[in-house]
């Protein structure tokens, strides 16, 4: 495959960005409380995907989801958001929060591991985290082990982290969802 194919191949199979928007204001109080887990990186934003990086991923998403309980933040922590490190429950965030951990710890790039709100088949905000890689975006869900395509889901996007910034979000949709303010439904 040639360069520009491999290019717009890429385009094809990564989510638009629209320009910025307001981060999440559960990530917003999770960064005030950890704010090392929030500072940008210096290091590439896609990471080369071997088949033994791919198995890596996947035995990530598999072993958190099957880690975790589904709890959410009201029955756990009394509040409507709250996005911490789960030790054996949570809810979607926290399962995203733990997944982005360990797979930086096994090398990928901080810029390459992209919190993602999304609304769900319920349309209830949920949150998903995205692998982008050269070949495109891919979703690592707590409600599905397997690895889709970030256009596979039957989700609607509306933003993520930006890969220049952990700290800027970026909207995936036309209309710019700033509401910071979202509270994700199920687990």
């Amino acid at each position: 495959m040639s360069v520009g194919a491999l290019a717009a191949d890429t385009k094809k199979n990564s989510a638009v960005e629209y320009g910025k928007t307001l981060p999440p204001i559960g990530f917003v109080k999770f960064c005030a409380f950890s704010p090392a887990d929030c500072e940008p990186k210096a290091s590439s934003s896609f990471s080369p995907m071997t088949p033994e990086r791919w198995k890596l991923v996947s035995q990530v998403n598999a072993y958190v989801n099957g880690k975790i309980a589904p709890v959410s933040d009201q029955d756990l922590y009394g509040e409507p958001e709250h996005w911490a490190y789960p030790t054996d429950a949570g809810d979607c965030e926290d399962y995203v929060l733990l997944k982005k951990r360990y797979l930086e710890k096994l090398g990928f790039s901080r810029e390459a591991l992209l919190i993602t709100v999304a609304l769900d088949e319920k349309r209830e905000g949920h949150a998903i985290l995205t692998l982008a890689t050269e070949s495109g975006d891919y979703i690592l869900d707590n409600r599905n082990n397997d690895l889709l395509r970030w256009n596979s889901t039957n989700y609607k996007m509306l933003k993520r982290q930006s890969h220049k910034s952990p700290l800027e979000w970026v909207a995936l949709v036309k209309q710019n969802p700033s509401s910071s303010n979202i509270v994700f439904g199920g687990n």
